[in-house]
Parts: structure tokens; C-alpha cells; sequence
């Protein structure tokens, strides 16, 4: 690409190997004048993105990231200045699904994964990136919420928990950040097909679907919830939680 490199900007994925994370990648590799870091915790999981990324594309670097270590994704946001010169989006995609259980058969250590991965990852992203989105008064930091930190899903009280918390999250930093210029969302899929699936009976995603008016949805359904929250089409929406998720929380 022969763009001006001052008019560029930069954009990190954590949780770049999933088929969110993919989808993702994908989109912003692909839109004009960007460059990217793509972050995740299995290096194969990012090979597979990588090759699934646009033929034209701008600059793609890669790192390994546990996003419960706060050194781990600060050195992702340093790999991005160093390489680009700037960070203008960074993207917290990165969180795990809880055991299914009820609460009195979940233990602690359920408790405290989901909440370091979900929760303390998506701190440890907003920590990095703010540390270089200030002194350019600029930037748009978007986690990755779901739609079962608004609604209540049975048996996954650790997931629905972490995922209000993010919601939370991002109004909080949204106010704090507000003035340096720096803009915090979330994005609440609804469930969407993806590899955790897989395995599972036809009767059972019926279930899933009948639950969502509009059917299951893909990740091509949610990438544009990013991309606008990343452009400068959404320089006054700060502290949303934009729902993605075919009618869900509708009734």
C-alpha cells in the first residue's frame, strides 16, 4: 500500500485466534490506510487468522499474549509503537467460556479464571493502551462484552458475571478517559456460530436459535459494531454497549 504513513493508523486484536478474533482481524487488515498487531495465546490459532487475512493488506505483526498478564499485553501495545509509531485502536477480544454448572457446583477456581481472563484481561488492555492514547489525546479502546452480562443465562453464572463487569468497565473508563480524548465501548454479541460448537447436537443449537428471532448469527454480523466504533463515524459515542445479537434481548 502506498498510502502517506501520517495518515495511517494502528489497530491491536487481542484474542485475534478465534473465530471472532479472525473475523476481526480480517476486517480491519483489510480496511485502507490500517496497520495491525494481532495478539493471542496459541501461536497456531494466529497462524490460521494470519492466513486468513486479505491478500491486500496493510503491515500485520504478531505476538503471543496471556491477557491476564498485564507485562504480556503492555509488551503488545509496545510492539505496536514501535513498529507503527502510534496506537489508534485497540480492540480487548480476548475471555473464556465458564464451566456449565450452578453456582454451588462451581468452584473458586472457576470463579477467579473467568474473572482474570474476562474481566482483568480487558483491565490490563485498557492499562496499555491508555498509557500511549493520552499523550496523543486521541484513540478508541472496544471490548468485547456479550449480551449475557444484560440478559441471565442458567448454569453459566461466571461468564454472565465477568461479561456485566466489562460492560461496567467500559462506561467507567469511558467517563475517566473522556477527556484525554479517548473513547471506551463495548460490543454484547449474542451467540454466533464459532468453533465452541462444535460437537454439539443439531437439537441443541435449534434451542440456541429459536432463542434469537433473527437465528443464529456469524462473526461477519458483528465486525461492523467495530468498525464503526473504531472510525471516526463514532467520535461522539463513548460508554455504549451496542448489542449484536439477532433479537435476543429483545423480548
Amino acid at each position: 500500500m502506498t498510502t502517506d504513513p501520517s495518515t495511517r493508523r494502528s489497530v491491536v486484536v487481542l484474542g485475534a485466534g478465534g473465530t471472532l478474533g479472525a473475523a476481526l482481524a480480517a476486517r480491519f487488515a483489510g480496511e485502507p490506510a490500517t496497520d495491525v498487531v494481532l495478539a493471542d495465546l496459541s501461536d497456531a490459532a494466529l497462524a490460521a487468522t494470519v492466513a486468513g487475512l486479505p491478500a491486500e493488506r496493510g503491515a500485520v505483526e504478531t505476538c503471543t499474549v496471556d491477557v491476564a498478564d498485564e507485562a504480556q499485553v503492555q509488551a503488545v501495545v509496545d510492539r505496536a509503537v514501535e513498529r507503527f509509531g502510534r496506537l489508534d485502536v485497540l480492540i480487548s477480544n480476548a475471555g473464556i467460556l465458564s464451566p456449565n454448572g450452578r453456582i454451588h457446583n462451581l468452584s473458586t477456581d472457576d470463579w477467579e479464571r473467568s474473572f482474570r481472563v474476562n474481566v482483568l484481561g480487558a483491565v490490563n488492555g485498557i492499562k496499555a493502551a491508555v498509557g500511549v492514547m493520552r499523550p496523543q489525546h486521541a484513540g478508541s479502546i472496544i471490548l468485547t462484552a456479550s449480551v449475557s452480562g444484560l440478559t441471565a443465562w442458567s448454569h453459566a453464572a461466571p461468564y454472565c458475571a465477568t461479561k456485566a463487569a466489562v460492560i461496567q468497565l467500559a462506561k467507567v473508563a469511558a467517563v475517566e478517559y473522556a477527556r484525554d480524548g479517548i473513547r471506551v465501548n463495548c460490543v454484547c454479541p449474542g451467540t454466533f456460530r464459532s468453533g465452541i460448537h462444535d460437537g454439539l447436537p443439531g437439537s441443541a443449537l435449534d434451542a440456541i436459535a429459536d432463542k434469537h428471532p433473527l437465528g443464529l448469527g456469524a462473526a461477519a454480523d458483528l465486525v461492523g459494531a467495530y468498525s464503526y466504533l473504531a472510525s471516526d463515524a463514532a467520535r461522539w459515542t463513548t460508554g455504549s454497549a451496542i448489542v449484536v445479537d439477532g433479537g435476543y434481548a429483545a423480548p
